[in-house]
Parts: structure tokens; sequence; C-alpha cells
């Protein structure tokens, strides 16, 4: 996107974007055993699903190595 050079009414709004902070964010708070546990537990749990899904719908994905051959009524012998 090609940016205008000329004087704007509102220029403080263009000099935004190159605008930094010297103030810095708080560092990240690590979390406790028990939300990092929960974290890996529920991405298991997502990923044991697909895994499930996969191998569950694999059978209707597969074509069939031969076809049933036909039968006829009259060779049955009834």
């Amino acid at each position: 996107m090609s940016r205008r050079r000329e004087p704007v009414p509102f220029a403080f709004l263009t000099e935004g974007d190159t605008f930094r902070s010297n103030v810095t964010p708080p560092p990240r708070q690590r979390g406790s055993f028990g939300e990092i546990a929960g974290r890996w537990l529920l991405a298991l749990t997502v990923v044991a699903g697909l895994v499930g899904a996969l191998l569950v719908g694999m059978p209707a994905l597969s074509t069939p190595a031969d076809p049933p051959t036909p039968q006829s009524q009259a060779s049955q012998g009834h």
C-alpha cells in the first residue's frame, strides 16, 4: 500500500504506525503444573480423537481388493 508524503490534517494518526513505546510489558507468568498438564491432556485428547476417527473411517474409504463374484440362483442347488 502506497503512503502519501504530503501533509495531512491529522498527522498524529500517520505517526502512530511508527511509534515505539519505551514501556516494556510485564514478563509472562509461567503456568502452574496443573495448567500445563491440562493443556497437554487436552491436546492429546484432540489428537487421539482425530486418529481414532481416521482409523474408524479407513474401511469406508478403502475400495475392496476383489469384487464379489455374482452367483446365479441355478448354481445354488435349491
